[in-house]
């Protein structure tokens, strides 16, 4: 077996860097020349992408969000149920039965009101302050009232054991006050009736109305929920 000399091998290697350094020189002429795009890519390609080749000082775009399938609907047609407000008698946090320009104290019946108003110095000077938390309601509030408490309770019968019609509500009507705190209930069950308030139902210790009568004859007995109550009554 004949092998070629060490030196013939180193040799040939020299001439082949030559030629491969010549090629690629060449080559390299005639991109220019030609002005191929062959290192660039297309920018056709780029823009159908959403995308953009980095660079110094570049960032990476992410593509376009695309288009909702239809547009969201038109304020007017939401539900206006969501839209209650004061008006409707919705009751802000700290209201007073002094409190003239909340609709859900203002447009109580004025008798009721004058005997809250008589009874709250009385209560503060007891240290207990009386709180509304819910007065007057419009229709549309009560109806609102209704089908959630039908929602959370799970049937129109259960629901009527909490809240009335918009009908038969004493609160549409003018003639119930929902007092808080607790200390504001107590004291008022012991000693509302002499301002004629009356606690009406015993699942709802807050709930008063005013009953004429009882400075000089007590409250009348409560009824267990507005379901035994004959007004509630279609």
């Amino acid at each position: 077996m004949t092998r070629t000399p060490p030196s013939s091998r180193t040799s040939t290697h020299r001439i082949r860097q030559p030629l491969v350094v010549g090629l690629m020189a060449v080559l390299a002429a005639i991109v220019v020349t030609l002005g191929l795009p062959l290192l660039k890519p297309s920018s056709d390609s780029d823009s159908a992408s959403g995308s953009v080749t980095p660079g110094r000082g570049s960032s990476v775009r992410p593509p376009a969000p695309s288009l909702p399938d239809r547009a969201p609907p038109d304020s007017s047609q939401q539900d206006r149920r969501g839209m209650l407000d004061e008006a409707d008698g919705v009751v802000p946090d700290g209201v007073t039965v002094l409190d003239d320009d909340v609709p859900a104290v203002a447009n109580l019946d004025a008798d009721l009101l004058a005997a809250l108003r008589r009874a709250a110095p009385e209560a503060a000077d007891d240290g207990v302050a009386f709180t509304v938390n819910s007065g007057w309601r419009s229709p549309e509030y009560q109806n609102q009232l209704l089908r959630k408490a039908v929602s959370q309770y799970g049937s129109e019968a259960e629901a009527a054991r909490w809240v009335a019609t918009a009908t038969t509500s004493p609160h549409v009507s003018g003639d119930a006050v929902d007092i808080g705190p607790d200390a504001a209930t107590a004291w008022l069950a012991e000693h509302g009736a002499a301002y004629g308030l009356c606690r009406i139902y015993r699942n709802e210790p807050w709930h008063f109305e005013l009953r004429t009568d009882a400075p000089d004859r007590g409250c009348p007995r409560t009824y267990a929920d507005p379901t035994q109550d004959p007004r509630m009554r279609p």
